[in-house]
């Protein structure tokens, strides 16, 4: 062992668990990351599996570790120091990838958030959807499903549409009907995902309206991956006049998994100096 201080932030989703071992110092430093799809499986024995197979990419041994900090669902990890609330842990990995950023949104798979932070990532006011799946990705994977596209072929699919149909449905339920119309309407793939990208990054425009966000604005989650995804907030935020820069990063989805790690080492130097 080295005189590093090792944490592990574990974000456990509805459907994937993303993990990052980090090096915390005052410039936390990201050493690896990785994540599994639950796929009906526990997801403490995922989470598990997770956490080994990390630690023996990297040499390490779970003694090595000062903290796992839990986040999301992940409170019932039993391997955990301590657990923390999804919206904090979204705010600091936000901020990490994207340093200035006074606004991040975190486009998750059951509800969609948008909030405001201080220059260290600390919650200042958020505003997020209701649980309808209509504005989540859990539906665009829904969506995608029944289109034949696999999830990471949306985005690129999206910037192709040439006239966007927008559902009429305001829940999941009815969208879902609009498209399975749509299609039958002959209406092409591009355009019908191109539209519910639209519907999506409408509802996100009214949080960032509603919480009067500041710019730069920065995605994460796993929408934040999804590049059609980005254009369409970008393309309305621009409609709007909101005058917000809004990017998003490569490693958007483990912004969760990187703020819990971040906070476990800070949590950990904490206990430690009592």
């Amino acid at each position: 062992m080295d005189n590093k201080l090792y944490t592990i932030g574990v974000d456990v989703g509805s459907s994937n668990i993303k993990m990052v071992l980090l090096n915390y110092s005052e410039n936390p430093v990201i050493i690896d990351k990785d994540s599994e799809k639950i796929r009906k499986r526990n997801p403490e024995m995922v989470a598990n599996l997770l956490i080994d197979h990390l630690l023996e990419k990297n040499n390490l041994n779970i003694k090595d570790i000062a903290y796992i900090a839990s986040t999301g669902e992940g409170e019932m990890l039993t391997r955990k120091r301590g657990h923390f609330y999804s919206m904090t842990t979204h705010a600091r990995g936000g901020i990490y990838f994207s340093p200035g950023a006074k606004t991040v949104v975190d486009l998750g798979a059951l509800y969609v958030r948008a909030i405001k932070v201080d220059d260290f990532g600390k919650v200042i006011d958020y505003k997020m959807t209701g649980q309808c799946a209509s504005g989540s990705g859990q539906f665009i994977e829904n969506i995608s499903r029944y289109l034949g596209l696999a999830i990471e072929e949306v985005g690129e699919t999206s910037l192709k549409s040439t006239k966007p149909e927008l559902p009429s449905g305001i829940c999941a339920v009815l969208a879902e009907t609009d498209v399975i119309n749509m299609v039958s309407r002959g209406i092409s793939t591009p355009d019908i995902i191109k539209g519910i990208h639209l519907s999506i990054a409408n509802k996100v425009v009214k949080l960032l309206t509603s919480v009067r966000a500041e710019s730069p604005v920065t995605l994460t989650g796993g929408m934040a991956m999804n590049i059609g995804m980005v254009q369409a907030i970008n393309e309305l935020a621009e409609l709007g006049k909101l005058n917000l820069t809004i990017t998003s990063n490569p490693d958007a989805v483990y912004a969760g998994a990187l703020g819990a790690a971040i906070w476990g080492g800070f949590r950990h130097l904490k206990l430690s100096s009592k």
